[in-house]
């Protein structure tokens, strides 16, 4: 199993930046690979609920993203499944002086049992990336969002 991590420091409360997480709508402008989201079914963000979205071609294909627990003002874990990996990812906001802290875990393993031993030769580095990628488009995103005039 791989595992992988990655965080932001964001200016202001973390009610902010968790509305900003949790707006499906607009997890195109962040989320790395996501060229639409075709469905949400259940009470989104809360345990129980799924979201399934597609990435571009060449992408990750079809996710499906299922909440296992969801804390307000603290984070969410979401069962995680693609065409070649499921897991876990977890969210957290950890509010500080001066802002929050968004951080991204995610523990996975690769489906072909055949490619396992790949994890951290060729799997590892382009998750963290990704996750490093939607964090920095996050970061972006939430402060456009506070001064629009930036």
């Amino acid at each position: 199993m791989g595992r992988v991590r990655a965080r932001v420091d964001v200016p202001g409360q973390a009610s902010e930046a968790e509305a900003l997480w949790y707006d499906h709508r607009r997890w195109p402008t962040f989320i790395d690979g996501l060229k639409a989201v075709a469905r949400v079914d259940g009470d989104w963000p809360h345990p129980g609920s799924l979201v399934v979205w597609d990435s571009w071609p060449g992408g990750r294909g079809r996710v499906l993203e299922e909440v296992v627990s969801y804390e307000a003002r603290a984070g969410q874990s979401i069962a995680v499944e693609d065409e070649r990996i499921r897991g876990t990812q977890r969210v957290s906001f950890s509010p500080h002086e001066g802002g929050v802290t968004v951080a991204l875990e995610l523990d996975y393993e690769l489906k072909d049992p055949r490619l396992r031993f790949a994890v951290d030769l060729f799997t590892r580095r382009p998750q963290r990336d990704a996750l490093d990628r939607t964090l920095r488009r996050f970061a972006a995103e939430l402060r456009a969002e506070r001064d629009p005039g930036l």
